[in-house]
């Protein structure tokens, strides 16, 4: 009686691991209104906020330097992950947009940052971006099955990984 006990405790145990993360129901973007003064992350200190470089300038340097540590930088929220608040886009001088992670995965922001500028304290590098990245990431933002197709080819992008965000108006 013992073993079939034992046996049946092993068994339910062995059997949790079996589960894939697909099968967890994963969060939802933080709630609020992002308003200014709101952090993700860590705080973003005054001095950084006050020494903050343009998207513009931000490109510029990219030019001559693939990766650059420790910049702030201040833009306009294009999107945000409507499935976890795990990414944004930050609008760039010609209208498209570069795409912001959060270092860690540590924090989310919610989805009312969009329209939104914000101080982005973290990593940027200038990267070729995989068309299975690409499509990914167009599925998180409920792009349509005609637009996700569209992506064939890899895109060579300013990539941000951010350790805090943020909202100054």
């Amino acid at each position: 009686m013992k073993l079939r006990v034992y046996t049946a405790i092993l068994f339910l145990s062995f059997s949790s691991f079996c589960f894939s993360q697909e099968d967890v129901e994963k969060p939802a973007p933080p709630s609020g209104n992002a308003l200014v003064g709101d952090y993700y992350g860590a705080d973003v200190s005054s001095a950084s906020i006050n020494n903050a470089i343009s998207v513009s300038k931000l490109e510029e340097s990219l030019k001559t330097s693939k990766k650059i540590e420790n910049v702030v930088v201040k833009g306009e929220v294009t999107g945000v992950c409507p499935k976890r608040g795990c990414w944004v886009s930050i609008k760039t001088e010609d209208g498209s947009s570069f795409f912001v992670k959060m270092k860690d995965y540590a924090f989310f922001v919610p989805t009312a940052a969009k329209g939104k500028n914000v101080i982005l304290e973290g990593f940027a590098e200038r990267k070729v971006t995989s068309v299975e990245e690409l499509k990914h990431y167009a599925k998180d933002a409920k792009k349509t099955k005609a637009e996700i197709d569209a992506i064939k080819l890899p895109k060579e992008e300013i990539r941000f990984l951010a350790s805090g965000i943020k909202v100054v108006n």
